[in-house]
């Protein structure tokens, strides 16, 4: 491929010279630019740019433009430029569709630019992304901050969109692309076909590998890629080469297609929606199937490895156990890098790759027996592989402010990873700690390679998702979050108090009861002082953040900034900088007013907002004296704020008028303790419920201490 040269590989971060950064910068820049452009000129004629050969995407006019402006939008974001190129075209450029669902079919009308507009529009933000590496500030290493990072950042996206759209090229009808003329020869497939070779399964040995990007790392890197995860992955044994066309072809024959129960039930149900009967790029001529590539459409080549979507390998995967008795599945992350360790290649440097993968030998995929990396085939390069791992933020993700939402999207469950590239991977997508994730449904230049679990079990890592919805996040947030307004974190307040007045009165640590936990920071707090903590709470859903946290695992939330914009927050014990030996915290879902018998012998029980969220306040502080040890402390923590939405009026302590006269919450808590309790002191508190960046909710709570008389 006479246009592929050094430049096809990510630059690295850092290097001697400035001046030489720069021109390799540029040099990056033009080539991502040109490969681009001459992808695109293969298209013949103008309007095969608005076909939409997959209903589930744009047409190829929306990303022709879509790069460019991607590079003006993020400009304007980190305040690089102030002024834009053209206003109207990136808008309707400026998103894509490649996160619908396989039935959510988009009959939106959208006003397309002409194609000539377009061009001129590339032209001139190309003008000006020059002008910009020749004036820019450069310092080594580059930062992600800087404005070198979102030119490298606009060059990986523009190679990503080099392999989505040749993807959608594929699917149009041949008269709509350019021949394989001499001036177009740089665009050319294999040629080589032949029965496959017999697949075999090979051992591979247990590993304890640590996934995930440094930031220390010298190449571009999106930021699902950065974080850690520390992965000890069982023997498995692993197919020598991918699944070809012929291997998949069998199971065609066995009717898989038409058989449901090799299928997932979203497969069933993609199946049913679609009347698929083949893979994508197949089609059947009589006796005879045909494979479609980029620029042609050849008998179908036997050796090639078969491309298809998550959904029909794990059909095939399904019917290979059952044929084999054996427990076939592909590969999840940690599997294939154990595979991947094996190849070498992986410098920013490297141009003559033993692999079908950069441009660097075919247009198309080629033989599954034409490239090892040791006793494995294809480990990168040809096509790419379809993961079992769904994709996921390492621990310590954090979201790049200038592409918020190129990731969280997908940490969904709904999205499996790819590994490896294909024959038109470039940048950022050849090297090992690249991280991509599609749609099960959705169809790239992908297949896979089986592999056998030998104890039956796919090892996968649980997919940890952003939690969304807003009142769970507002609690994640006031318990987890940092001060605001200048006011401390409450549970912090609330601990640190309960803890002065411990010290002050003497209190036993031996057992605590923690009632209205929610979603755990109180608990955590106090673990450190008390040797065994109940912690209750009605909401089992508030209550999992706290086992999620105990099973040293991070938890996920989203916070509004403003509208339809959020911010991205992870937590962990460890970065709270509290103790991770928290096995003595007993987290449990139940009804504070009715609580089994099971929960008594405290030394002290902290009811933490407990009361003005029961339907029976009165009847939760009237089982509290069974339950504490004689002369045990009680902590009511409340704000005294009692509403019909969860207390009937009747059953409210205080806010309202008995007998004429007002009875504020403090004196119906007194009302009801006086006969069990002493009171000891009373301490008002500040609490934060953060709407959004400009809206906050301040109320002043109140911890009251009381004795249990013997």
């Amino acid at each position: 491929m006479n246009f592929i040269n050094n430049q096809n590989i990510t630059p690295q971060l850092n290097g001697l010279s400035v001046d030489d950064k720069r021109a390799e910068l540029k040099n990056y820049f033009h080539n991502t630019w040109t490969t681009y452009e001459s992808l695109f000129a293969l298209i013949n004629n103008d309007e095969a740019y608005y076909l939409r050969p997959e209903s589930l995407r744009h047409p190829l006019i929306f990303y022709f433009g879509h790069t460019a402006t991607f590079f003006i939008n993020k400009l304007i974001l980190g305040k690089y430029i102030n002024k834009r190129v053209n206003t109207k075209l990136e808008a309707v450029c400026a998103v894509g569709v490649d996160e619908m669902s396989w039935d959510d079919l988009n009959s939106e009308h959208y006003d397309w630019p002409n194609v000539d507009e377009v061009r001129e529009y590339r032209e001139l933000v190309f003008g000006l992304v020059n002008r910009l590496i020749d004036t820019m500030e450069l310092t080594l290493p580059i930062k992600q901050d800087t404005l070198a990072w979102v030119i490298l950042m606009g060059c990986e996206h523009e190679r990503i969109h080099l392999e989505t759209s040749s993807v959608i090229m594929r699917m149009l009808p041949l008269a709509h692309l350019t021949n394989q003329t001499e001036e177009h020869g740089r665009w050319r497939d294999c040629t080589q076909f032949s029965a496959a070779p017999t697949n075999e399964l090979l051992p591979v040995a247990e590993n304890s590998i640590v996934l995930g990007k440094k930031s220390s790392d010298e190449t571009y890197g999106w930021d699902n890629e950065y974080g850690q995860l520390s992965v000890t992955v069982a023997p498995f044994s692993a197919a020598k080469y991918l699944v070809s066309n012929q291997e998949f072809l069998a199971f065609i024959q066995a009717d898989g297609y038409k058989n449901p129960h090799y299928w997932t039930e979203e497969g069933q149900q993609w199946l049913n929606f679609t009347k698929t009967e083949m893979p994508r790029f197949w089609q059947k001529n009589g006796d005879e199937y045909l494979q479609r590539n980029l620029l042609n459409e050849i008998l179908l080549p036997l050796n090639w490895p078969a491309e298809v979507n998550y959904l029909e390998a794990k059909a095939f995967c399904q019917w290979k156990s059952e044929k084999t008795n054996k427990h076939i599945a592909m590969p999840t992350e940690a599997q294939w890098h154990c595979l991947r360790e094996n190849v070498t290649e992986d410098k920013p440097d490297y141009l003559n790759t033993s692999a079908n993968i950069n441009l660097a030998h075919y247009a198309s995929s080629c033989p599954v027996d034409e490239f090892s990396a040791g006793q494995f085939y294809d480990v990168i390069g040809n096509v790419w592989q379809w993961n079992e791992s769904a994709i996921d933020g390492y621990e310590g993700f954090k979201v790049h402010p200038l592409y918020d939402d190129f990731s969280t999207p997908t940490f969904d469950g709904q999205h499996n990873l790819i590994k490896g590239g294909s024959w038109i991977s470039t940048g950022n997508e050849t090297i090992a700690s690249s991280r991509y994730a599609f749609r099960r449904h959705f169809t790239q230049h992908a297949g896979f390679r089986y592999v056998e679990n030998l104890d039956g079990k796919i090892p996968l890592t649980p997919v940890n998702c952003y939690e969304t919805d807003v009142e769970v996040c507002e609690q994640l947030e006031s318990h987890y979050g940092d001060k605001h307004l200048n006011i401390d974190n409450y549970s912090q307040q609330v601990s640190g108090l309960l803890l002065d007045k411990v010290k002050e009165y003497g209190v036993s640590t031996s057992k605590l009861l923690n009632v209205g936990c929610s979603v755990g920071r109180t608990a955590f707090e106090l673990s450190e002082y008390f040797q065994h903590i109940d912690a209750v709470d009605f909401s089992a859903r508030y209550i999992q953040y706290g086992v999620q946290l105990q099973q040293q695992k991070t938890l996920r939330y989203t916070a509004v900034i403003s509208g339809d914009i959020q911010s991205f927050h992870e937590v962990s014990l460890k970065n709270l900088s509290l103790s991770e030996s928290v096995d003595h915290i007993v987290f449990s879902q139940g009804d504070a007013s009715n609580l089994k018998t099971m929960f008594n012998g405290y030394d002290a029980i902290l009811v933490e907002h407990a009361l003005e969220k029961s339907y029976q306040p009165k009847q939760l502080l009237a089982t509290l004296s069974q339950r504490l040890n004689k002369q045990g402390y009680l902590f009511v923590l409340t704000d005294h704020q009692y509403s019909t939405q969860h207390t009937e009026k009747e059953n409210w302590l205080g806010g309202l008028k008995v007998n004429g006269e007002n009875l504020s919450g403090f004196d119906g808590l007194s009302e009801k303790l006086q006969d069990d309790f002493c009171f000891l002191a009373a301490h008002p508190l500040s609490r934060v419920i953060k709407k959004n960046h400009c809206t906050f909710t301040v109320t002043t709570t109140e911890m009251s201490i009381w004795q249990r008389k013997t």
